[in-house]
């Protein structure tokens, strides 16, 4: 019960989920399949296209960009939000540097969710109107 809890705080915090209701999180999580991932895996390949969604809930990943490092992931670091609404080429590597636990939510399962509760669509399109604001601001200043 508590990882859940958690775990919807950590959906909430992403941009892309930050209006929806706890309701409408708890389906989203419901709808996430936790998965344990071993030291040394890749999530996620730079320019491979990729459809799913991921919250770290235990564990440490890397991100590289080329072959250089460009951050390290967490617990309640999240990445591949982007690939639930377009399956583009990734635009970077994430690998797992421990063992790690994970929340996977693939954009068939989000289908799933769009479909069962629409009033998740339009808050996810506020989501990302204001992802693209922050970040037409960020390149402003």
């Amino acid at each position: 019960m508590k990882r859940r809890d958690q775990h919807l705080d950590q959906l909430r915090a992403v941009p892309l989920f930050s209006l929806c209701s706890k309701a409408e999180l708890r389906l989203i999580s419901a709808h996430s399949m936790l998965t344990l991932i071993p030291a040394g895996k890749v999530l996620v390949r730079e320019q491979q296209h990729g459809d799913e969604f991921f919250v770290v809930a235990l564990g440490e990943a890397e991100v590289t960009r080329n072959g250089v490092f460009v951050n390290k992931l967490g617990p309640g670091s999240y990445f591949g939000e982007l690939a639930l609404l377009d399956p583009a080429p990734r635009d970077a590597t994430v690998t797992a540097i421990t063992d790690m636990e994970i929340y996977r939510l693939t954009s068939s399962e989000f289908s799933t969710v769009l479909i069962e509760v629409p009033s998740v669509t339009r808050k996810v399109l506020r989501g990302m109107a204001k992802r693209l604001r922050q970040f037409d601001l960020d390149q402003a200043t």
